[in-house]
């Protein structure tokens, strides 16, 4: 079930000027714990109020949910809940990091009943999201990568992630079996640890097959810039570049780009397969479903809750797009060997002898960074064989 989205506008527009309020500026920052496993910390008690045989969950995504990226795999997330009997489904989209946050949380509570709600966006979760949950403490929040911390965050706020970062690892497989040129491009937002990690893993895959191989990187600078990605992704082609992928809000432009000058692409965050039907290969994909309906349905069944979620392939938090038309059958040989690897905790992506690209030694010979390793989580670094700097415009 659905509520009428236009309808909700209308009331959040009074309802903004019933719950206004000074807070702190947002904080943009994606924060992880990779000491824990896939169900970590002290569970927390279950919501009474978000218990029985009824239950509205509201959704909020800081961009369009049709934006073939991070916000559709959300919503795409949200439809697969929605299949649950008794359970009513509310979204707003476009969203930003800002007191519009708590505005819409606070009237998704009071306006519309919702027990359960999913702020998605990374920048949502602190001053935002903990600030509102301590008002409501009958309502349970989730966060997408947030740092939870026990000792001054409300009880009533859990966080869940996945280590995207293995399917990754199997795009980087099957976009050096394609290249020609042995040159990669990779175009992304910001160089914090979870997108570092996502190019690094990438690299790492595509080394595995041939360690001449290069992925030149380009930062935009922020999470949504079309036309910079537009011209980071023309740019990389016209070096010679073959296979395009990203780590942006919406890869749709660099798909896109990359369909119309003849090159390969990559995918992340859901399937652009519609968009470049001759030179999507592949892409790294969530599977927020699995999440939010085991999630929804422990609440339902009143039993605890965990405040730390985490899972990778093994766990179906994540997978890869079906291989496209122009993936070899020796490509996907050896992308479907890495995957059963991860599957049976046979592979480590983050292992030594792994230098960084100015050579210095990260993992020395033998060592190894298995997913939950803590310092994998501030990661600072390109390893060898990516071309470019952890700067912005890089």
């Amino acid at each position: 079930m659905f509520e009428n989205i236009q309808l909700r506008r209308g009331i959040q527009t009074l309802t903004s000027r019933l719950y206004g309020g000074h807070i702190a500026s947002s904080v943009a920052c994606l924060c992880l714990i990779a000491a824990c496993g896939a169900k970590t910390e002290a569970p927390a008690e279950p919501s009474a109020a978000a218990t029985g045989d009824a239950l509205k969950v509201g959704f909020i995504y800081v961009g369009p949910r049709d934006d073939f990226g991070y916000n559709q795999a959300h919503h795409e997330g949200a439809m697969q809940l929605a299949k649950l009997p008794g359970v009513t489904i509310v979204e707003e989209e476009r969203v930003p990091e800002a007191m519009e946050v708590q505005k819409t949380m606070e009237s998704m509570v009071k306006l519309e009943n919702a027990k359960v709600l999913f702020p998605t966006s990374f920048g949502y979760f602190d001053p935002h999201i903990v600030k509102v949950a301590g008002k409501l403490p009958e309502v349970t929040f989730f966060h997408c990568g947030g740092l939870y911390d026990s000792s001054k965050h409300p009880g009533n706020v859990g966080s869940y992630f996945g280590y995207i970062d293995e399917a990754e690892y199997i795009n980087g497989i099957v976009a050096a079996h394609a290249s020609k040129s042995k040159k990669l491009g990779f175009i992304a937002a910001k160089p914090i640890p979870q997108v570092l990690r996502n190019i690094n893993a990438f690299t790492l895959g595509a080394r595995s097959v041939n360690p001449e191989i290069t992925t030149t990187v380009v930062f935009t600078g922020d999470w949504s810039l079309p036309v910079k990605e537009a011209d980071a992704a023309n740019g990389l082609i016209d070096q010679g570049i073959d296979v395009l992928t990203s780590h942006v809000d919406s890869p749709k432009v660099v798909v896109q780009t990359a369909e119309k000058r003849g090159v390969y692409s990559v995918g992340y965050h859901t399937s652009q397969a519609s968009l470049a039907p001759k030179g999507y290969l592949t892409g790294a994909e969530w599977n927020w479903g699995k999440v939010y309906t085991e999630y929804v349905e422990t609440l339902r069944a009143g039993k605890k809750w965990d405040h730390l979620v985490r899972g990778g392939i093994k766990d179906g938090f994540v997978t890869n797009s079906p291989y496209g038309a122009a993936v070899s059958a020796e490509g996907k040989a050896a992308a479907d060997a890495a995957k059963e690897k991860l599957m049976n905790d046979q592979l480590v992506i983050f292992q030594g002898e792994l230098k960084d690209n100015t050579g210095k030694v990260i993992i020395p010979a033998g060592g190894k960074m298995p997913q939950r390793e803590p310092a994998l989580e501030s990661m600072n670094y390109l390893v060898e064989g990516v071309i470019g700097s952890t700067g912005v415009g890089s």
